[in-house]
């Protein structure tokens, strides 16, 4: 058992002088959507209250607007008057009540704002937004630190425990300390210090009507990763003027949100950028925060132990599992159910508009409408699929109190989730599977591994779910039988012996992981990647000398370990349907590797020379060695037919009742749902 003794540095108290915090862990600011619309914050308060309770030391709300310029979107969160406090107050008192502490963000948008009337330091368009901002004239940027102070001093009096103001990862203040978007002459442009003088004015005037005790942190862009960012030299001077203009805490930024460079996927090594913070800790004499991909008790107390921060902020991390900090002081650490940084149900959910989730834990978000609560009457029920929807299902209705069988025809759990920890930048999948193995043995579920099931093995329960899963789509091209044609199981989960040169027919999801997974050599894991290679990789300069971190450091990705063709017939580009916030990681990935991505394509036939295709009415032969069906799936239907024939009723869930891409959101969404209903 792993006690408090195990985690001494993150588990200790963080003295403030005024307030203490009790722990070393920071809930970093999360958008959740539910800050959006005043009807949604008691759902708010109860999703805060349940991580308050979980032990977290401090806790950041999403970002709140100061004014309608810094809206994010139409409508989106904003704070601008005390007719608006009652609804904070929720929040704020749900955290009280469970022994935490709650600071509001305040983020004005900028140029990252959606809407037409953004605001910028000078009128130039971000890539990420349609509309141009207007350049605010000198009343305008005044206008806008009044907003910041006026956000402040409702912040205190709704009951926050402090603010943290946002001046990192692009946003406004962001954008007028660097050149990038800054191209002023007056005083709020030009030099390091006038660029930084409209986050010195913000930062000094909360500081004022705020009081002595109350927190401030300053969320300071530490690394740009854009060529014309600032710096290590102006980096440390914009540190040292929030230290004298009132902030309590310095937190980490890293990487403006239109960067080319990942900073929070799966891919990226765990505690990646920490030593951003370390270079900066020695030249402040405030707590320094650091942040980005650190989702484990024992990753954060090395982080601490070794000096480089003296807090860790994780956001995900408590998406993913509420009671996060609870368990590491408890020796239950090996029962987090950790981030697996997949951003599926998180921020690709933010960045269309939807209310934030957890592909692991769809109660995030959800506290208040989808409970586990114990049943009145325990029923036997046999699962069927040891998959994700399976396996989520399984350990929620067993924890609730049913007797649950589970059967699964292979000698291991997991389904397809066993083909997606193989895929390099994916091998975190395995820690979701570790944390299901583990709820299974804890809430008493009957695992019987390497059973086929026949209706006969079902006909004594009272309830019958079926998780059966997926099969591969046939498709029809001449020469489909040919020793050359492969499918995507056959490579993932036999690992056969690839040639050097592959075609892969379908650019889907499965067809994107395909190529990572053949572009590497075998064995070989993006996310093993030591800190310098993930930054030889992607052009990150690791002696801080490039402004920005990036500038005249060419990536050095490594040679894919194949020649590949990802092919698609659909004419749009490759990678379209891929996540949000992460398929941009994976289409640049491959490019970097060499992969070659054609669209339009026509399959003629596959024979002893290769795959015989048609782009654009031109003929063309691929001489590749195998060729890698990744055409989509079908729902695994035999056993409900079966079943239906037999008047067996069952419940049909994940990939068995949609066949999607292999999609593990809807199928853990979907099986803990059902069990929550039984």
């Amino acid at each position: 058992m792993q006690t408090d003794s195990h985690f001494p540095c993150l588990l200790s108290p963080l003295d403030l002088g005024f307030t203490k915090i009790k722990n070393r862990v920071l809930m970093g600011s999360m958008h959740t959507g539910l800050e959006d619309r005043g009807r949604d914050y008691p759902k708010l308060a109860a999703y805060f209250a349940e991580r308050a309770a979980g032990e977290v030391g401090l806790m950041v709300t999403g970002g709140i607007a100061p004014n309608i310029r810094g809206w994010l979107a139409p409508f989106s969160s904003m704070l601008v008057s005390k007719r608006q406090l009652s609804r904070h107050r929720l929040v704020t008192s749900a955290v009280h009540a469970q022994g935490g502490k709650i600071c509001m963000q305040i983020l004005h948008g900028g140029r990252y704002s959606y809407h037409p009337l953004s605001v910028a330091p000078s009128a130039i368009q971000s890539p990420i937004s349609p509309f141009k901002p207007r350049a605010l004239s000198g009343r305008g940027v005044e206008r806008q630190i009044r907003a910041y102070v006026r956000a402040t001093a409702l912040a205190r009096e709704a009951g926050y425990d402090g603010v943290e103001i946002m001046g990192s990862e692009g946003y406004l203040i962001n954008q007028f300390t660097t050149g990038h978007v800054n191209k002023r002459s007056d005083r709020w442009g030009g030099s390091t210090r006038n660029r930084y003088r409209f986050a010195e004015e913000i930062v000094t005037r909360c500081r004022q009507v705020a009081g002595a005790d109350f927190i401030i942190i300053y969320r300071l862009s530490m690394l740009d990763l854009l060529q014309d960012g600032n710096n290590w030299d102006e980096v440390v001077e914009q540190a040292r003027v929030a230290e004298t203009s009132g902030a309590t805490l310095l937190n980490t930024g890293i990487g403006w949100h239109e960067a080319r460079i990942p900073t929070i996927a799966t891919m990226v090594p765990r505690g990646a950028f920490t030593w951003v913070t370390a270079r900066i800790r020695p030249e402040v004499n405030l707590p320094v925060i650091t942040t980005n991909r650190i989702n484990t008790p024992a990753i954060a107390e090395e982080i601490l132990r070794r000096g480089d921060a003296d807090m860790v902020s994780m956001a995900r991390p408590l998406l993913a599992d509420a009671d996060f900090v609870k368990k590491s002081r408890q020796g239950r650490a090996d029962e987090i159910n950790i981030c697996i940084a997949c951003n599926q149900a998180c921020l690709d959910h933010t960045f269309v508009g939807k209310i934030c989730s957890c592909l692991v834990n769809p109660r995030a978000c959800r506290e208040t409408e989808l409970n586990y609560l114990p049943v009145s009457r325990p029923k036997s029920i046999a699962v069927v699929g040891a998959g994700p929807a399976g396996l989520a299902f399984a350990t929620v209705a067993a924890g609730r109190g049913h007797r649950v069988t589970l059967f699964e025809q292979s000698a291991r759990i997991g389904g397809q989730f066993n083909m997606a920890k193989k895929i390099p930048g994916k091998e975190e999948f395995k820690d979701s599977l570790a944390y299901f193995a583990g709820e299974l043995e804890r809430n008493g579920v009957n695992l019987r591994l390497e059973h086929t099931v026949s209706s006969k093995d079902l006909e004594e329960f009272e309830e019958v779910v079926l998780a059966t899963g997926v099969l591969p789509r046939k498709i029809e091209i001449p020469g489909i039988d040919h020793p050359k044609v492969v499918g995507y199981m056959d490579v993932l989960n036999n690992e056969m012996l690839i040639g050097g040169r592959v075609a892969i027919i379908g650019a889907g999801g499965i067809g994107f992981d395909v190529a990572e997974f053949l572009s590497h050599a075998q064995g070989q894991a993006a996310s093993s990647l030591s800190r310098e290679e993930f930054a030889r990789e992607w052009g990150i300069d690791l002696s801080l000398q490039a402004r920005g971190g990036v500038r005249s450091v060419k990536a050095q990705p490594p040679p894919s370990a194949r020649t590949i063709w990802l092919l698609q017939r659909k004419t749009d580009k490759p990678g379209k349907t891929l996540g949000k916030t992460t398929g941009w990681i994976h289409r640049l990935s491959l490019r970097h590797r060499g992969v070659h991505m054609l669209s339009g394509v026509t399959y003629e036939r596959i024979d002893d020379q290769g795959l015989h295709i048609a782009v654009k009415d031109e003929r063309r032969l691929l001489e590749v060695d195998h060729v890698v069906i990744c055409a989509g799936q079908v729902s695994n239907r035999q056993l409900a037919d079966d079943l239906q024939k037999n008047g067996i009723s069952c419940h049909i869930i994940g990939g068995a009742h949609r066949a999607a891409e292999l999609d593990a959101k809807y199928a853990i969404g979907q099986g803990s749902e059902l069990a929550a209903s039984l």
